[in-house]
């Protein structure tokens, strides 16, 4: 019987059979090679693009709006795969493009037959890309005329889109969850990104980031009891059907580390077993061949009572190293909450006095020193946050998985006492129990088992993983250029001076994605203001992120002219008069053109007493503007807001990809760029540290495996 962890956190005794064992991982296995298999089918032809076509009566729905002309080619390429590979064998299908207007193949939906496929493909050959994407005229089509009166047998709408439909997400889910409830309609989604083209010279109806985009099609699909399949030119980035696949295979890699832990554990026991069964001096017998002692006799119940009476000795206390001590009483420290103790009590008579004694039935449980490798939970969804509040709360340190911690309590240190009779430091015996290993300089033992260092290296993978999908969040959209908006009320300063000519169309372009990613979105009362040699304010206060406000914010935005110098303490002084709590965003590519000291104090002044907080962010700085650099940064520290420039964000994408698709093999490689903003510089230090502490982890491993086998031989 062995103790094993169950699912609900109870720990309970376990039978362990290792042949039964031993079949059920091979059948794990098999089970997992099966689901890789799968995938790996999935992820091929037509089945990239597409997913798997499971119905037999099926209509694709094709959005061929101007915001696609780029992509037409890819379109036609796609349609060819999915006639060629998956509409052979079904018994009946129709295609429909969709822009502004509604165009079927045919009026009724057709057998695929030879000559049926090739007339179909040649009429995809003339498509053309036009209007905005009208998906519930599209739906309408395909449901009232193609599939009316024949919603017994089981049919599919595969609906093949670039962005969201330009009618309201609650009204077009709604009809397709009316339309496939009850029946045997389904409703699947395929999402192509465009992989970062140009887009062409057009606004789009409804306007949508790349995450609201996927969310609004991966509701529309589940709402009509179908699946979600999103895909670009690099491949596929989230599908149903795959991920139903791999948490089957986490599950069954899941149980099968389970059979590991518990066939371990069973084997660590029984080798304990027999050392301590084997007299001193003399080695271990492995072979079965040998002679083996009698069993001894079953004892009986007043012998087993005198056995367990014996075995209740006062146990006398050993420093655990020559300069142990007792630590004083801390008298500052909270009040802890004390055990209860069971006793009873009885009155004895000497003489004519009486005495009070007590029995004590039930003592207080004494608090173990060793340390315990702490499971991690973390939350999928971003917060928006600074870098330095979320690693208060998801930081290696709070999450307890800081090795050098771990392993250098008090009951870890190395010690060697010295000995008159030959005059040498000797280590005490218990430090050839314990495997050694070296913490910043210092000696420590090992009281952790390899099982136990590698949960911790797969703990800290987790968190790593994590720490770099934050960091590809902040790389994300406006979070790149403007880093995130984390206050309620925000004024936004933009450097309009002669220098921001060159980079000036790409500053609006990206503040257009801020206005609608951030503020609209997050419900953020925002200002506009625009400073060069005179300050240009979009309104006189704040404004609500309403859609008309954020379109006129645009188009203002749109207007904007480089030219002339730099009053940066200006604009300051301006957005201060906006409010008592607001949030600054300067970005600016130099120094003021007043003096910078002048800028600091008199910021100071304004700032002082009310909840304003500058932050600021440094555009197209070059290495050799280290004053302006300098002065941003001492500016955000001033008023406790965060510095942000960003460069080498295409070398932290390569590298996040890498770690993520190749794991955490090498500590330096692949070399992490240098960041100096505030977040990204914080973060980047966090994942250094834990790509250090899992490096030490592995060797750690790997010496208490030597240790092990020093044992046992």
């Amino acid at each position: 019987m062995v103790q094993f962890e169950w699912h609900d956190g109870t720990v309970k005794n376990v039978h362990v059979d290792p042949p039964l064992l031993y079949n059920y991982q091979r059948q794990l296995a098999s089970a997992v090679l099966m689901l890789e298999r799968r995938v790996e089918w999935l992820t091929t032809g037509s089945r990239q693009i597409w997913g798997n076509v499971c119905e037999q009566r099926v209509t694709v729905l094709v959005d061929v709006s101007l915001m696609n002309s780029l992509y037409l080619v890819h379109i036609q390429h796609s349609l060819r795969l999915l006639l060629e590979q998956q509409m052979a064998d079904k018994e009946s299908f129709n295609i429909i493009t969709f822009g502004t207007e509604v165009q079927p193949w045919n009026n009724e939906m057709a057998a695929p037959t030879l000559e049926n496929l090739q007339d179909a493909w040649k009429w995809v050959l003339g498509l053309k890309c036009t209007g905005s994407r009208n998906v519930l005229g599209a739906l309408r089509r395909a449901v009232e005329a193609d599939l009316q009166g024949s919603l017994d047998e089981p049919q599919g709408i595969y609906l093949f889109t670039s962005g969201v439909p330009d009618q309201e997400r609650a009204a077009v889910c709604g009809y397709v969850s009316e339309c496939c409830a009850g029946g045997a309609l389904r409703l699947h989604v395929c999402l192509f990104s465009g992989g970062g083209a140009p887009l062409p010279a057009c606004v789009p109806p409804r306007f949508a980031t790349p995450p609201e985009t996927a969310d609004t099609l991966r509701d529309l699909a589940h709402s009509g009891q179908g699946r979600f399949h999103w895909f670009r030119e690099t491949g596929i980035v989230e599908s149903d059907d795959i991920a139903a696949l791999l948490a089957e295979t986490e599950r069954a890699v899941n149980y099968s580390q389970k059979c590991a832990l518990l066939v371990e554990s069973l084997t660590q026991r029984a080798g304990r077993k027999q050392l301590a069964g084997a007299p001193e001096g003399q080695p271990q017998q492995r072979g079965r061949g040998g002679p083996r002692r009698p069993a001894p006799p079953t004892p009986a119940t007043l012998s087993l009572s005198r056995m367990r009476r014996g075995k209740k000795k006062a146990l006398t206390w050993r420093p655990t190293s020559a300069k142990a001590g007792v630590p004083p009483v801390d008298t500052e420290a909270k009040q802890k909450k004390r055990s209860k103790v069971s006793q009873s009590v009885f009155y004895t008579e000497d003489g004519n006095s009486v005495a009070l004694g007590m029995v004590f039935k039930k003592y207080p449980k004494s608090k173990s020193v060793r340390k315990y490798i702490p499971f991690v939970s973390l939350p999928k969804e971003e917060e928006i946050c600074s870098t330095k509040q979320w690693l208060r709360r998801f930081g290696i340190r709070k999450l307890k998985l800081d090795l050098h911690q771990l392993v250098s309590g008090p009951d870890c240190t190395h010690q060697k006492k010295l000995v008159p009779a030959v005059q040498k430091r000797v280590s005490a015996k218990y430090c050839a129990i314990f495997p050694s290993v070296q913490v910043n300089g210092i000696v420590r033992h090992l009281q952790f088992t390899a099982r136990e260092l590698e949960e911790y290296s797969a703990q800290l993978e987790r968190v790593l993983r994590r720490y770099v999908q934050r960091m590809q969040w902040l790389l994300a959209g406006s979070r790149r250029l403007f880093g995130a908006v984390l206050e309620g009320r925000v004024c936004i300063l933009v450097d309009t001076s002669g220098s921001m000519e060159p980079c000036l169309p790409e500053v609006k372009q990206e503040l257009a994605s801020l206005i609608w990613e951030q503020l609209h979105r997050g419900g953020v009362s925002f200002a506009l203001l625009g400073f060069s040699d005179r300050v240009a304010m979009w309104r006189p206060a704040l404004a609500e992120p309403t859609k008309e406000a954020c379109h006129d914010a645009v188009q203002w935005a749109s207007q904007l002219v480089a030219h002339g110098s730099t009053c940066t303490l200006e604009a300051i002084q301006a957005a201060c008069e906006l409010g008592d709590t607001l949030g600054i965003y300067l970005l600016s590519d130099g120094k003021p053109d007043s003096s910078c000291s002048l800028v600091l104090r008199e910021t100071a002044r304004r700032t002082a007493g009310k909840d304003i907080a500058v932050h600021t962010i440094s555009f197209n700085c070059c290495d050799r503007c280290l004053a302006a650099n300098a002065f941003l940064r001492k500016l955000a520290q001033q008023t406790g807001g965060r510095f942000h420039r960003c460069h080498g964000d295409v070398d932290a994408h390569r590298v996040a990809h890498r770690m993520l698709t190749e794991g955490f093999t090498d500590e330096d490689d692949p070399v992490l760029p240098a960041f100096e903003g505030d977040d990204l510089r914080m973060l980047m230090e966090e994942i250094g540290k834990a790509r250090r502490f899992l490096t030490q982890a592995r060797a750690f491993r790997l010496v208490c495996l030597g240790s092990s086998l020093q044992c046992f031989s």
